[in-house]
């Protein structure tokens, strides 16, 4: 298998994490997405007519985009996805959740930050916005991990997998999870997982 996939993308990152989890062994293809190389006709074409990462290259060709997608694909018949029909559901709805409770809140402060966004009097009301939204998603994990080590069951699932990300680089976009132990000490289970890899390899 081949990753076409960015290095500081946290989609790309969720990818690349479950792979280094389930010990898997595939190449990896970089893209300067702020210099428009996912936009290049060639890659539009061959690779995502939607012009983003991740995209899952199969062993016949076959191209695989969108993250959820990905992991779902890679996770099936293996530990990180549970067989049993609720405890999938549950797997779904966290997945779910991160896409459209989650990302959004904690990924664009981070990504303003990255690429030295001017802040505006109307992007500083955004951010007043993201974060109050990021803080409430937040809450919620909080509260869900009090009695529990993981999102879906017993053990680490996709669910956790995908909801890692954009958490623990947070603070890089002014977060403070001072007021969230359960969320910081979860965070420091998955990071002890058999095969983590970081979103930036050391040096």
């Amino acid at each position: 298998m081949r990753l076409h996939s960015a290095p500081k993308s946290g989609n790309s990152y969720k990818v690349r994490l479950l792979l280094g989890l389930l010990d898997t062994e595939y190449e990896i293809v970089n893209y300067d997405t702020k210099g428009g190389e996912t936009h290049a006709p060639e890659y539009l074409e061959n690779v995502n007519p939607d012009g983003k990462v991740p995209v899952l290259e199969l062993e016949d060709g076959t191209m695989l985009p969108e993250s959820g997608a990905i992991l779902l694909y890679l996770a099936e018949g293996t530990p990180y996805l549970p067989e049993e029909k609720l405890e999938r559901a549950q797997v779904w709805r966290w997945m779910f959740f991160e896409q459209y409770s989650l990302l959004l809140y904690l990924s664009r402060p981070r990504l303003w930050r990255m690429l030295g966004v001017e802040i505006t009097a109307q992007r500083r009301a955004e951010l007043e916005q993201l974060f109050e939204q990021g803080y409430r998603a937040l809450g919620v994990m909080e509260r869900h991990l009090s009695d529990r080590e993981f999102f879906v069951g017993d053990r680490p699932t996709v669910a956790d997998v995908a909801l890692y990300v954009y958490p623990h680089v947070s603070p890089e976009g002014g977060y403070d999870l001072e007021g969230f132990p359960k969320v910081r000490a979860w965070l420091e289970r998955i990071a002890a997982l058999p095969g983590y890899v970081p979103l930036m390899p050391p040096g």
